[in-house]
C-alpha cells in the first residue's frame, strides 16, 4: 500500500506550527527529522512510570527501566539485521559512533604505515576520526574520488585499496547528492584485500531497508533523530567477527563486571561488549523513543518510505527542468540510487540568502557546505549549497510550494 503522507502528518504536532504567519514546510530532515506523538508519547511515559537507573537496582523500577533498554537494543538489532542485540552499542549519534570505533578498534589495530582509505564524498564526521587516527598512529589516508556528478569512482577505489589498506570507510547515501553508494560491492572489494570496513548509514537506515549482515560490513554507524527519534541517542553496529576486538574507550561505571583491591592494587575485570562500551547512565528514555521510532517506521514500510522519497525527487526534479534555466544540481540529474536529497544553487545567489529568503516563506532549507566542504568544492560549488531534503511527512503540494518560492527569488 502507497504512503500517504497527508495522514501521516496527522502524527507531527510540530507541522502545525506557522513560521511568519505560514505553515511550515519542513525540508531540512537530512539534518534531523521531526517526531511523531507516538515517540513523544513514549518517551514521556517513561519519565512517568519506568524510570530508573538500568543494571544496577534490584527494584521493580530499575528492572523495568532494563528491561526496556534491552528491547530497545534488540528492536534496533532486527531493524538492520544484525546477528543478534549484543552487536548493537548505544551512543549519542553517528559522530561519537565512528570516533568509537577509531578509539576502540583504530587505536589498536591501525599501525605506522597502513593505510586508511576514504572517499571524498564523506561528512565530516566520517572523516576526520581517521585523519587524527593516521596522524596518532602514524598511517596513510588516501581519498577516493568521484565524478562530475558526485558518483563513487569504483575504479579509483580499487587502485586506492591495497594490501596495505588497514580500514575503509564510506558512507551509504551522502548528505550532499543524495548518491547512494553500493556499499555491499564496497566491502567485497575491500575484504579481498583484508580491510576492515566502516560504513556511515546516517542517512540511509532512515530512508531505505538496510541489511548489515547482507552488505558484510565491520561497523555502521546511524544517529536517532534523523529516524524520527530524539537527540541525543545513537547505534553503532559491530559484527561478530569484531565484537571483541574492541577495547574499552570510556571507563568508569557499567564496563566492569568486578573491581577489587588486591595486594596494595586494584584488579579490574571488564564487561563484555556491548557494555564495555556504554560507560555511565545511558540515555535510557532516548533509546525507548528510538524503539518507538523504529516501530513507527516499520509500520509505514521502509520500501513504501523510499517510493515516496523518489516520487518527491522525480517531482522537483522535473520541476526545476521545466521552470529555471540558471539551476545548478549538486549531484546526479537522474533518480537511479539517489535519496531524498536535492542539493543546488540558483544563479548567481549566495545560499544562505537563499536559506533566508525560503525561511521567510515559512519553508525550512539547509544551506552551506553540510559539514562536506571537500566534495562541494570538488563539485565546484565553492559557496555551498541550498539542500532541501524529504521524509515521510512531505507531500508532492510542498515541492511546488518550494518551486514557486524560488521563482519569485528570480524575480
Amino acid at each position: 500500500m502507497a504512503l500517504n503522507p497527508h495522514l501521516i502528518r496527522r502524527d507531527f504536532p510540530i507541522l502545525n506550527r506557522k513560521i511568519y504567519g505560514k505553515k511550515i514546510i519542513y525540508l531540512d530532515n537530512a539534518a534531523t527529522s521531526q517526531k511523531p506523538l507516538q515517540v513523544i508519547n513514549a518517551i514521556k511515559k517513561f519519565y512517568e512510570t519506568n524510570n530508573a537507573n538500568i543494571h544496577r537496582g534490584v527494584h521493580k523500577l530499575s528492572d523495568e527501566a532494563t528491561d526496556l533498554y534491552e528491547k530497545a537494543r534488540e528492536t534496533v538489532a532486527s531493524f538492520i539485521n544484525a546477528e543478534k542485540s549484543e552487536n548493537i552499542v548505544f551512543v549519542r549519534n553517528t559522530t561519537e559512533a565512528l570516533n568509537l570505533v577509531a578509539y576502540s578498534w583504530g587505536l589498536f589495530n591501525v599501525n605506522p604505515g597502513d593505510e586508511i582509505v576514504l572517499s571524498i564524498m564523506e561528512h565530516h564526521s566520517n572523516m576526520l576520526p581517521w585523519i587524527k587516527l593516521a596522524e596518532v598512529r602514524n598511517a596513510v589516508i588516501k581519498i577516493v574520488d568521484v565524478d562530475d556528478y558526485g558518483r563513487l569512482s569504483i575504479d579509483d577505489l580499487e587502485e586506492k585499496i591495497t594490501e596495505k589498506t588497514k580500514l575503509v570507510a564510506i558512507t551509504h547515501m551522502s548528505n550532499v547528492t543524495g548518491v547512494i553508494n553500493d556499499v555491499k560491492k564496497v566491502t567485497r572489494i575491500a575484504k579481498r584485500r583484508g580491510a576492515v570496513v566502516v560504513v556511515d548509514g546516517a542517512q540511509s537506515v532512515p530512508h531505505m531497508p538496510v541489511d548489515v549482515r547482507n552488505i558484510g560490513a565491520d561497523f555502521m554507524a546511524f544517529s536517532g533523530h534523523k529516524m524520527l527519534g530524539p537527540t541525543g541517542i545513537g547505534v553503532l553496529y559491530v559484527s561478530e567477527e569484531r565484537l571483541n576486538e574492541m577495547n574499552c574507550f570510556l571507563t568508569g561505571g557499567g564496563v566492569i563486571k568486578e573491581v577489587h583491591y588486591v595486594n596494595g592494587g586494584i584488579s579490574v575485570k571488564w564487561a563484555e561488549p556491548p557494555w564495555l562500551l556504554e560507560a555511565g547512565t545511558p540515555n535510557i528514555a532516548g533509546a525507548v523513543g528510538l524503539m518507538e521510532a523504529v516501530n513507527y517506521l516499520r509500520s509505514v514500510g521502509l520500501e513504501n518510505i523510499r517510493r515516496h522519497e523518489i516520487e518527491l525527487v522525480k517531482h522537483l526534479l522535473d520541476r526545476f527542468a521545466d521552470e529555471f534555466k540558471n539551476i545548478r544540481l549538486c549531484g546526479p540529474l537522474d533518480i537511479v540510487d539517489r535519496g531524498g536529497i536535492v542539493s543546488f544553487t540558483i544563479g548567481l545567489f549566495d545560499p544562505h540568502s537563499t536559506a533566508i529568503f525560503l525561511d521567510s516563506e515559512g519553508i525550512a532549507v539547509r544551506s552551506g557546505f553540510h559539514c562536506a566542504q571537500p566534495l562541494h568544492e570538488k563539485l565546484g560549488f565553492t559557496r555551498g549549497s541550498v539542500r532541501a531534503s524529504f521524509y515521510i511527512y512531505n507531500t508532492v503540494e510542498e515541492v511546488d510550494f518550494l518551486v514557486e518560492a524560488l521563482k519569485r527569488i528570480v524575480q
